[in-house]
């Protein structure tokens, strides 16, 4: 998953759940992953792709713009902060990239602050005994 290019439904699903409260549930009849009650994405299988929420719509127009064979809309988006990812054409590591960002803003922001501060207090690779993880 790391590195190359493509994903699969399955890699999808095991990044998507590796956010805290991120959780597998239909939204609009649709299988889908949210966090809470918030959509967070979700696989389209009829053609291969994840919507992905993003800050605007000019953001949007933006990655379309750079990077057409890999992002698209359908009509169905055009009036949404919301843009299309091709699996084959993105790395588990840009996804959870792309989906951090997603979560970030969704997540309650005490468990945030909670995160940020435990991350300060444990150096990379210890834990706060001192010993390795």
């Amino acid at each position: 998953m790391k590195g190359k290019r493509g994903i699969t439904a399955a890699d999808v699903k095991k990044i998507a759940l590796s956010f805290p409260l991120a959780e597998a549930r239909l939204s609009y009849g649709k299988p889908a992953f949210l966090v809470g009650k918030k959509f967070f994405t979700r696989v389209r299988a009829e053609d291969g792709s994840i919507v992905l929420i993003v800050d605007s719509i000019d953001q949007r127009d933006m990655m379309l713009e750079m990077d057409p064979r890999t992002y698209f809309i359908t009509e169905h988006y055009r009036n949404y902060p919301s843009i299309l990812v091709r699996m084959d054409r993105i790395s588990g590591d840009e996804l959870r990239a792309m989906l951090e960002r997603r979560w970030r803003a969704l997540a309650p922001k005490k468990l945030l602050k909670a995160m940020e501060a435990g991350a300060k207090a444990a150096p990379p690779g210890k834990t706060k005994k001192g010993g390795k993880r």
